[in-house]
């Protein structure tokens, strides 16, 4: 479009009659298409689409986005929060060169088609894929934070819905973008007064503008059907010494006269005779609806290839612990975290590294790395569903980013964000603390029992149970070099080192971590036992004691039970029956999933799981293990009873 010469990257003080022209030219079009595409899916959300149609058409003129630089890292972003606009958001990037308008109106909501029902990051322009509403802003957030460790001039723009903007994570979202000072986002919110249900005021009312003021940002209105005052609000949102959010008045259905201010239309979209008169209002007609049909039946498109990059870091030399030192797992997490942030801390060529924190940082250990790279620690308190949010968007950004927190804050309470990272093929690296029963007297509410389940639900998360310190240590510079989700997740007690037979730390001089091995702790010729995590050291106990019986076992451990080698697995077992043990359900973990393994295999191997059974009690951590059968005695039980 001719107008973006005149506006791009907001270089103009303002828009031109010609422009303006121009830009409602396209827009109408814009408006044709969206309504052809929904019309020809038989489903969608045309009202809406119109509605934030003149606020996509000014964006996307004014900012620093364009086919050509739809994959740059110097981009500015654009978030769309209501993804449910896609054909309106489709149709405004079409106008714009991204790609064919008619190749989208007629492949909308098509399977196979990369133009999904909701905003996804398959479609050039689309930097985060949403739907589930209130995720934007903290996606906006994480891309904020991004560009400034990277010393990027990027801006963020989010566009949101009116009706989302009670859901908590909005408001979580803008407290850490005012703490954190952010300049660098602004948000624009299509306020139509109408969502799903009716109108704002009967669904649940809300005073938008104090709740954003409240919150520490500026808060600026506009007509969001006008483009001269659109322009002009984000240009001065754009040179604001605080985050803003443009409150854009809007109409539902703006352009077609039936669908204007009718809630029925935010999702139901024109047919029949009211969709000949809608495009006739728009100064179109069937014909194109007619060829958006006929195109349909033809050869699917291919969308854009999303590949998380591989970080660029030094990763300093491993620590063996040994013996006599008293380590826990978190430490040497947070130790080794604190290394490599320290090695690369605004380094030239370096990948910055970002990390999360959520009031948590002793406990979590990531404290050292506080103070080593203060720049780049980002304590958002206790705001566990933005965090999430924000730390994967940020990792599709060019940082590495980290988030640590408990393990039921980290992943069951926030799995819906972890499962919008693995959609969005995002490589945030999440570090559960406190897992499973070893949080002894925190009892039965901070059991972070089916971590490995809730992970294993996606297609694309990697899980990392670390055996002891040495092993925590090489998992941990492992996975910040590793592209894509990945989560390390450990206990809170202190672990003796892992030894080799000789004495000898096991995981130390020598030991290279490597993605889905299985390693032999011990061998045995009776029964195997596989272990997962710090029950491996209690599985090496337990074989002493059935040793004293007479019984051998062979201990093993995967660190990675989701990537674990099934040939190596089964060459490991061989024909002995198999223990496993997990201080983790017992249905979800590393059991089911070597179950699962023998089973689809078609290999007859005896099988016990052992693992949580029912919510733990709130003692010591021996204590708690031991009563669910976890400790040494309770696993060479298990064994014992398994060779009966």
């Amino acid at each position: 479009m001719k107008v973006t010469e005149e506006i791009r990257g907001f270089k103009s003080e303002g828009i031109s009659a010609k422009g303006v022209a121009e830009l409602r030219g396209a827009a109408r079009e814009a408006r044709v298409w969206a309504v052809v595409a929904t019309a020809a899916a038989k489903s969608g959300h045309p009202a809406g689409a119109l509605s934030s149609m003149d606020i996509y058409m000014t964006l996307l003129g004014a900012a620093n986005v364009t086919p050509e630089l739809a994959d740059s890292p110097e981009r500015d972003r654009i978030v769309v929060s209501h993804g449910h606009t896609s054909a309106g958001f489709y149709a405004a990037l079409a106008e714009y060169g991204f790609f064919p308008a008619h190749e989208m109106a007629a492949n909308f909501r098509r399977a196979g088609s990369p133009y999904q029902g909701h905003v996804e990051r398959d479609v050039p322009g689309v930097d985060w894929g949403t739907g589930n509403l209130g995720q934007g802003l903290a996606a906006g957030v994480g891309f904020a934070l991004a560009a400034r460790a990277r010393g990027s001039r990027a801006h963020t723009w989010v566009v949101m819905g009116d009706g989302e903007q009670v859901k908590g994570q909005v408001a979580e979202a803008r407290r850490i973008a005012a703490k954190e000072k952010l300049t660098n986002i602004t948000a624009l919110v299509d306020w139509n007064d109408i969502q799903i249900s009716g109108r704002l005021e009967e669904v649940m009312p809300v005073n938008i503008p104090a709740l954003w003021a409240a919150d520490g940002w500026l808060v600026t209105e506009c007509d969001g059907h006008d483009y001269e005052a659109l322009y002009r609000a984000m240009k001065a949102a754009k040179g604001s010494p605080v985050p803003t959010v443009i409150l854009c008045r809007t109409t539902m259905g703006k352009g077609v006269s039936f669908m204007e201010n009718i809630p029925d239309y935010h999702g139901k979209p024109a047919a029949g005779e009211k969709l000949e008169l809608a495009l006739k209002e728009l100064g179109s007609d069937i014909s194109v609806f007619n060829a958006a049909l006929a195109e349909r039946k033809g050869p699917l498109p291919k969308g854009r290839r999303i590949t998380p990059e591989k970080p660029v870091l030094e990763l300093g030399v491993p620590h063996t612990y040994t013996r006599e030192d008293k380590k826990d797992n978190r430490g040497a997490f947070g130790k080794a975290l604190a290394e490599v942030g320290e090695l690369n801390y605004k380094k030239e060529g370096a990948t910055p590294m970002l990390v999360f924190d959520c009031d948590l940082a002793g406990s979590v250990k990531v404290d050292g790395f506080a103070k080593a790279c203060p720049d780049n620690y980002v304590e958002a308190g206790i705001q566990e569903h933005t965090t999430a949010t924000a730390a994967g968007a940020a990792s599709a950004a060019g940082v590495v980013s980290v988030w640590a927190d408990f393990g039921v804050f980290a992943s069951d309470e926030v799995y819906n964000q972890q499962r919008l990272n693995d959609i969005n093929r995002a490589g945030a690296k999440t570090v559960l603390t406190h897992t499973g029963l070893d949080v002894g007297e925190d009892g039965m509410t901070h059991q972070c029992i089916d971590y490995v389940g809730l992970f294993r639900n996606t297609f694309g998360w990697n899980v990392v149970v670390p055996a002891d310190p040495n092993q925590t240590d090489r998992a941990t510079r492992w996975m910040l070099a590793e592209p894509g989700n990945v989560c390390l997740a450990m206990g809170r007690s202190v672990l003796p080192v892992i030894l080799k037979e000789d004495g000898t730390p096991f995981y130390g001089e020598g030991y290279e971590f490597r993605n889905g091995a299985i390693d032999l702790l011990r061998d045995g010729t009776d029964v195997a036992i596989l272990a997962m995590g710090h029950l491996a050291g209690r599985a090496v106990e337990a074989r002493e004691l059935l040793a004293k019986e007479g019984i051998s076992a062979r201990v093993l451990h995967c660190a990675t039970p989701l990537s674990m080698d099934e040939n190596e697995l089964f060459t490991l077992v061989g024909e002995r029956p198999l223990l496993t043990c997990e201080d983790h359900h017992a249905d979800t973990g590393i059991g089911a999933v070597a179950a699962l393994a023998f089973a689809r295999a078609g290999k007859a191997v005896r099988i016990k799981n052992l693992g949580v059974t029912r919510y733990g009690l709130s003692g010591s951590n021996g204590d708690v293990l031991a009563d669910m059968g976890l400790d040494a005695d309770g696993i060479a039980g298990g064994a014992k009873e398994l060779l009966k």
